[in-house]
């Protein structure tokens, strides 16, 4: 049996809703993207924290998502720029303006192409080297993205997923790209279309680290777990998580059990042993085995909603991000910044890893 995992809460956290947390490539730095207009940045430490923050760089809009690497930040968020941050000295770059919030970012290292998609149903695709971009049209309003080595996965309202090749599109940023603001729009045909296997609204999506599927979930707690091969479809599922069983009183004052769903909000794969955490606006976050189909552990509550996670690359930390979700239905008071964190989850050899089959 593992040792048990190690919780560190770091210190000056944002102020406001975390929107993304993501580690870089090296493991040794952790960005934090928030509705405070902040990009926190922290870096690895041999201290009784695993990570210090080193740098918080202003915006003027509120951050919804993040992609580092070991010099480099790309923002996203409600002023609908994308944006190049050079760590080192701080200056920003916008690579492209959508004509509504750009909510999402993903880097391909390999292509070395960072996309952007937002709510006014585009996907940008930058070549950050030379500013490079092109606009393609997306099929519905776009929810989540996620990378393979090779494809692009986009989850979207109207259950439509969308799956790109990472190749075709560097040709296409190659062949056609530009720097101008108002390009035309792109109609690309994607690697392939598809229907969600989950019928409410898509929160989260993550790929799969060998590259063979991906995983969604949704508002109505649940997963979903997919293949790219076409002869391996068949073998998709779904499977429920992330809820709660209350008792509750009715109109005649008879107890009765109600199943209190919460929505899915954060995925992510571990890069060594292929398994995947889910976490939820319970508070929860438990670690998955997509293959055999059974839940390796599960976490005890955090005090807030878990509203992003990103596991290092070296597979020792998984990163949390906690925020009050306004599952409690108090969407208009002031989000309590005692509710807002980061924590970072220090694994135990093996503590991710697979059960062994019965």
């Amino acid at each position: 049996m593992a040792n048990s995992s190690k919780d560190h809460v770091l210190n000056t956290p944002p102020a406001d809703a975390i929107s993304s947390v993501v580690f870089s490539p090296s493991s040794s730095l952790l960005a934090i993207g928030s509705w405070d207009q902040h990009l926190h940045v922290y870096e690895r430490s041999s201290g009784d924290s695993p990570f210090t923050l080193k740098q918080k760089i202003e915006f003027e809009a509120p951050i919804l998502d993040v992609q580092i690497n070991d010099s480099t930040a790309f923002c996203v968020g409600v002023d609908c720029t994308v944006r190049k941050i050079d760590l080192e000295t701080g200056e920003q770059t916008v690579l492209s303006r959508h004509d509504e919030a750009s909510n999402k970012a993903a880097y391909s290292t390999e292509h070395g192409i960072l996309l952007s998609t937002s709510w006014d149903g585009t996907l940008h695709v930058h070549q950050p080297e030379s500013n490079d971009f092109i606009r393609v049209k997306l099929a519905a309003k776009p929810f989540a993205v996620s990378l393979t080595r090779e494809r692009a996965v986009v989850a979207m309202a109207e259950r439509k997923v969308s799956i790109y090749d990472l190749t075709a599109l560097k040709r296409l940023v190659e062949q056609t790209g530009g720097t101008a603001d108002h390009q035309s729009v792109l109609d690309m045909q994607p690697w392939q279309e598809r229907e969600s296997s989950l019928k409410f609204m898509t929160r989260a999506v993550a790929c799969m680290p060998d590259g063979a599927g991906f995983t969604t979930s949704s508002i109505e707690g649940r997963v979903g777990v997919e293949w790219f091969d076409p002869e391996a479809q068949q073998n998709t599922y779904a499977f429920k998580c992330h809820r709660q069983m209350q008792k509750t009183v009715d109109e005649t004052g008879e107890e009765q059990d109600v199943d209190i769903v919460y929505p899915v909000n954060a995925l992510a794969f571990h890069p060594v042993y292929g398994t995947f955490a889910t976490g939820g606006g319970d508070g929860v976050v438990a670690l998955w085995d997509a293959q055999t189909k059974r839940r390796v552990r599960q976490y005890h509550p955090l005090n807030s909603s878990v509203v992003a996670m990103s596991f290092s690359p070296d597979g020792k930390f998984l990163a949390i991000g906690v925020s009050p979700g306004f599952e409690d239905g108090k969407e208009s008071e002031d989000i309590d910044a005692s509710q807002v964190k980061v924590v970072v989850r220090e694994l135990a050899d093996g503590e991710a890893k697979p059960k062994e089959k019965k």
